[in-house]
């Protein structure tokens, strides 16, 4: 995959630097196969089949190599393969996701981009969601707090502690920044709160030699020889000085409050522990940009991400995993939506020849 310099990259030539200057740019699909083909072949076509470098286009969307004479479609093995939805509805979407720093839900998208069903609007941005956890990206470091929290309604006659009942467990990172504030954030639903749990988080999520801060819950205890330094912090001992045990961690403590008000606000609640992993990736791709300078930089992101990641099926989205229940459907509905596509613009607002525009007395 191809991996930009950030620090490269220019508004106004790499990415749209505002709302018009994207639909100026991606009014047609063809617009939006050619920014798809710059993006994953930025120095020429280079063929997935032979590595041969160069090639024709057949068509507006497929490219032929002269090596191995395979043709291989601009959107093929990406997030936008084998689509029944224009490219100029995709791309709108992307920008709705990236350009909105609290999200869009699928009512939300369904209504603005004029969606037949809301199974469509639904599984577009459950596909976005996906290629937002990329593999091989940077580990935590310095200094990071790690604390778990449940996500989900209140239940009554719900024990303390760490009882799950119906409640989904999550276990949250969070780093300090050199210069203060949080840094960057990891969530993960897990299972139960076992040291081997916990421990497979930390050791995938906080890169060794970093301080780890916990609590004092036995299941952290076996980080202690895996090149981490472990400050444990004792809620009890808070406890018995009359102290806040929310000033221990209190990086996890705003993150899960966020996180928690995020899922009321944007997505009303209406999120199932099924699904639960993909807001949770989104709420961390959004708070670890939160300081973008530019919301076109976030969209070009969100873009190199979705030509990186391999294809992602429906019924990758509504299949639930390890449950007797079987898929996961959205509410049931048919419709694709026409194409953005726009042509030069004929100014209705203008009467024709035809057609003069009547002029009252009163002028």
């Amino acid at each position: 995959m191809y991996e930009p310099d950030a620090t490269r990259r220019r508004a106004g030539r790499d990415y749209p630097a505002s709302l018009g200057e994207f639909q100026s740019w991606f009014t047609t699909d063809a617009d939006c196969l050619d920014y798809l083909e710059w993006l994953r072949w930025p120095d020429g076509f280079i063929c997935p089949h032979c590595a041969h470098q160069g090639g024709w286009h057949v068509s507006a969307s497929a490219i032929k190599c002269p090596g191995c004479r395979r043709t291989t479609a601009v959107t093929a093995g990406t997030l936008f393969d084998r689509r029944r939805t224009p490219l100029t509805v995709w791309f709108q979407a992307c920008w709705e996701f990236a350009a909105s720093k609290d999200g869009v839900s699928a009512l939300s998208l369904q209504q603005r981009l004029s969606i037949g069903s809301y199974q469509t609007a639904w599984s577009m941005l459950h596909r976005l969601r996906r290629v937002l956890n990329r593999p091989g990206r940077d580990l935590l470091a310095g200094t990071v707090e790690v604390d778990e929290t449940y996500i989900g309604g209140q239940e009554k006659g719900l024990a303390g502690g760490r009882a799950k009942g119906k409640k989904t467990l999550v276990v949250v990172a969070v780093e300090h920044r050199v210069a203060g504030g949080l840094g960057r954030a990891r969530m993960q639903v897990i299972d139960d709160a076992s040291a081997a749990t916990l421990r497979g988080f930390i050791t995938g999520t906080v890169a060794p030699g970093s301080t780890v801060i916990t609590d004092g819950w036995s299941g952290y205890l076996s980080i202690t020889g895996d090149g981490y330094v472990h400050d444990r912090r004792s809620q009890r001992a808070v406890k018995a000085r009359g102290g806040d045990i929310d000033s221990l961690l209190p990086g996890v403590h705003r993150v899960a409050s966020l996180v928690k008000r995020w899922l009321l606000s944007t997505h009303q609640g209406g999120v199932g522990p099924e699904h639960l992993q993909e807001y949770l990736d989104e709420f961390c791709f959004r708070f670890n940009r939160r300081r973008s300078r530019s919301r076109g930089l976030v969209f070009l992101r969100v873009m190199e991400l979705a030509v990186g990641h391999e294809p992602v099926r429906y019924t990758d989205l509504v299949a639930m995993p390890g449950s007797a229940q079987g898929p996961v459907r959205p509410p049931s509905g048919r419709g694709h939506p026409v194409s953005l596509e726009r042509g030069p613009a004929n100014r209705p607002w203008r009467r024709t020849a035809e057609s003069p525009r009547q002029v009252s007395p009163d002028g």
